[in-house]
Parts: C-alpha cells; structure tokens; sequence
C-alpha cells in the first residue's frame, strides 16, 4: 500500500521529485531499510548522503536529500529539499494533517516507552493503531513516526521524550495530540534543569500541542502535580488524574506483586477495578491505569482493554523477564533474568528494585543452596552536581533490603557501592566489560538476577555476557 508518492511528498515538502515512484515506507537507516522504503539522509555521526546510492541499491523507492549525492545518477528517484530534517518534519505535519486519527502523546521522566507500548497493544485491539517501532521521541523520531503513519490510522501514540528544555514544546505542536499523557515527573536529565520544577514545566509543554477539547492525563501523586494541572488549565484542557491519591479520578487501590505478574485494583470515579498486567512491576499498574483511562477517554471498550493488559509485556531492555538455561541436562538448573538496561533514574530505580525484592529465587538447585536476589547497576547518567549523592540514596530504597547481594558498575555507582553494608557490597567494576567478563561467576542455579542503568552506562554488556553464558551452556562449551 502506498504512504507516499511523489507529487504527494513534493507537495508536502515543497521539494523537486525526480521520476514517479511510490514509497511505501520511510527509513532513515539502510541496515534496517525495506524495499520501498523513502530513505532520508539525515546527518548525524555521518552524512545520510554518503548512503543514498547503497539506500537505492537495496531497493528503495527515493531518497529525501539536499543535493544530488556524489555518484548517484541524477535521474535517479530523488526528493529534494533544502534541508533533509526539515524536510522530514515537512512530511511529519502532512502525515498528521491528512489522517483523522485519534492522536495520544505521552511523554514523563519515566515509563514513557512501556506506556506507549501499552497503548499500541490495547489500542489496536480496537482499531487500526500506529506508534513508533522503537523509542523514536526526539527531533527526528517524532516527525519520522508521523511521516510513517498510514492515511488510515484511526489510533495513533506519539511517544515525546527530551533532553533540554524547549525540546518538547514544538514536537507536541507537530502531533496535535487529543489526549496528552505524563505518566510522572522524576529526577531525570536534571544537569539541564534548575530543579524538579523546571522539568515539570518542560514536561507539561506538551499541552501546547493539544487540540481543541483536548485531554491532560497527569499524574495525581506528585509534589508538582498541582504545577501540572494549572498548565494544562492555562491551555483550556480538560484536566483528567491517576495515582494512588484520593483524588485521582483513576484510582489505584491496591497492588499485588506476584513472580510473574500484577494484580491492580482500583476505582475509575465510582467505577471498581481489577486489572493483571502480564509482568511484575507496581510501576506498570500505575502507567496500566493510565492506559484505562486513555481508553476511557477515546470511548473504547475497557473490558477488552483490561483482557489485553493481562498478557502485555514490556520491550527489550525495559523490564522483560526472561530464563536463561545453564544446564539442558538438568531441570531447573537456570536463571531469572530481568533485562532493564535501558534506562535508569532514581525512581525507576526503586521501582525495577522492587520488582526485584517480589521475585521468588528458587532454592536447593545451584551450587549455592538458597537461590539469591542479585542486582547489577549500572551509572544512572544525566543528573548534574547532585549526582552522587542520589546514587549513594539508593541504598536507602525499601526495596534493596531484600536483595541479596549488589554489583555495581561505573565511577557513579561507586557511591552506592561504599554506601552498602558489607553483607551486601558484591563487585564494583569501572567499566561493563570489566563485569561482563566475570559476569558467569556471580550467578548460581536459582537466582533471579536483575540488571539495571542508563542506555550510556553501557551495563547491556553484562546482559549480553549472561545470555551467551547461558547458549554455551547449552551447546555443552566449558
């Protein structure tokens, strides 16, 4: 099915098409191109231009350039443009303009790609759904999203993230959300703000971009929850709450923490609910309670919503929980292993180590006895002058009582890691692969083994070392 011809994307970008081609998708990666596929040549670490001829090559239908690139026929399909994103976030608005989609952003100092990734799941049960692929929330990651959405779209969710100030503010314009979505305000990014507040007010900019009679969702539990709500009022929304707080209008009750999954109950104004998300995670009840009320906003049928989130599990990288084998020979000779690597500030901290204090290790399998709650941390990155000082409060979290024993990895971590009793200190590395390499001998049989930092900490090392521990296991190799 066509996303794009030429006369359209000409006229949307106000650029000069060269031949008649069709583009069916948009890339801006050959390594992840399809046959098809709009390549746009943005420049980032290097020039998308240098790419343009092997974009062609395997099969895409143009290239979005700003000249026509060294080697490259000039009768070769081309869109060209002044300024290659420009020109993207040209082809975003068209993309947003021409479709009547029901568009909800989320953005929030945690949970904004799981909650996203809820919304994909329970919304295309009901409809014709779209969202990003992957954590696409940026400059070039919104417009892209919306530059990739089909005409016929009836559900789409606009995932919105930032760095600096002034980021969110101009991408929500670009989305024209009907429901705006901050699943919570923490101490993330703080070397680019003054203060919680400043954040907040960054976050809350996303209501610049709703459409008329357009939906806040925010957060009732936070001190700057009321900061949020006059924000939204000043843009004329309709201000809608969750939380655990008395007066959210999705309230959330009560949370069991099983091995496995979530059990939630809550009121919806006087409405009660029961609702299990498919993981384990007081965090993912919270943004699942948001995803309801998303649904109830958009008039959807909360019953199927419900049934979806029960099966939900979250992407690589962000909570998923997985066995790893270390023995085929040898029932029950594995490990747990919950993979959330990519991301990490303080409160996702306290959420990914409760998470880890409800898993159940199993016993009597492994060479030690008792099976263990192990943590791998990673540097929590992006959190100015008070960094070390937060890293050094996690150990003050309820949830690290009950782990057992905690690696820490990274010159930041070195301040929870002195700041932890001595029954608990396990290594403390300076970099991943320091632990990646030893990363075989701090397991046992019957450990549930979390491994949690920033994307830039680079801890994914040890994931990966523990996952290729496990397939050599299997194929019998030392």
């Amino acid at each position: 099915m066509t996303l794009w011809s030429a006369q359209e994307a000409a006229a949307a970008t106000g650029g000069r098409a060269t031949g008649n081609w069709q583009a069916n998708g948009v890339s801006i990666d050959t390594r992840s191109l399809q046959p098809g596929d709009l390549f746009v040549a943005l420049s980032a670490v290097r020039d998308g231009h240098d790419f343009v001829a092997q974009a062609i090559a395997k099969g895409a239908a143009a290239a979005l350039v700003n000249r026509v690139p060294e080697g490259v026929d000039p009768e070769a399909p081309l869109l060209i443009v002044p300024d290659v994103l420009a020109g993207l976030e040209a082809l975003g608005r068209a993309g947003r303009e021409r479709c009547s989609a029901r568009v909800v952003a989320v953005t929030g100092s945690v949970g904004k790609t799981s909650t996203k990734e809820m919304l994909r799941a329970v919304l295309g049960a009901q409809g014709r759904a779209h969202a990003a692929e992957a954590s696409y929330n940026n400059h070039w990651g919104v417009p892209l999203t919306l530059a990739r959405m089909p005409v016929e779209t009836e559900f789409a969710v606009i995932e919105i993230g930032m760095n600096h100030p002034g980021e969110i503010a101009p991408l929500a314009r670009m989305a024209r959300p009907h429901v705006a979505l901050i699943t919570t305000v923490a101490a993330a990014h703080l070397e680019a703000f003054e203060n919680i507040e400043g954040i907040a007010r960054e976050k809350a900019s996303i209501f610049d971009g709703l459409e008329p009679g357009g939906v806040a969702l925010i957060n009732a539990d936070l001190e700057v929850t009321p900061l949020l709500r006059a924000i939204a009022e000043q843009r004329s929304a309709r201000v809608i709450s969750f939380g655990s707080a008395s007066s959210a209008h999705h309230r959330l009750i009560k949370v069991e923490l099983h091995d496995r999954v979530t059990v939630a109950h809550a009121r919806a104004w006087r409405t009660p609910l029961v609702y299990k998300v498919g993981v384990p995670g007081r965090h993912f009840a919270m943004n699942a309670l948001a995803v309801l009320a998303v649904v109830r906003v958009l008039g959807l049928d909360r019953a199927v919503a419900i049934a979806d989130l029960a099966s939900w599990a979250p992407p690589a990288g962000r909570g998923t929980r997985e066995e790893l084998v270390l023995d085929l020979a040898n029932d029950g000779i594995s490990i747990d292993l919950i993979d959330d690597a990519f991301n990490a500030n303080p409160a996702s901290m306290a959420a990914a180590l409760e998470v880890l204090a409800a898993a159940r290790p199993r016993d009597g399998v492994g060479r030690v006895s008792k099976g263990r709650r192990i943590a791998i941390l990673g540097d929590m990155l992006e959190l100015g002058v008070g960094e070390e000082a937060l890293h050094a409060g996690l150990a003050d979290l309820p949830g690290i009582l009950s782990i057992d024993e905690i690696h820490c990895v990274g010159p930041r971590m070195r301040s929870l890691w002195e700041a932890l009793p001595e029954v608990q200190r396990g290594k403390w590395t300076e970099t991943p692969q320091d632990l990646a390499d030893q990363a075989h001998r701090l397991i046992d049989a019957g450990d549930v083994v979390l491994v949690k930092g920033s994307k830039g900490s680079r801890v994914s090392l040890v994931v990966d070392a523990l996952r290729r521990a496990a397939r050599s296991a299997e194929k019998g190799i030392g």
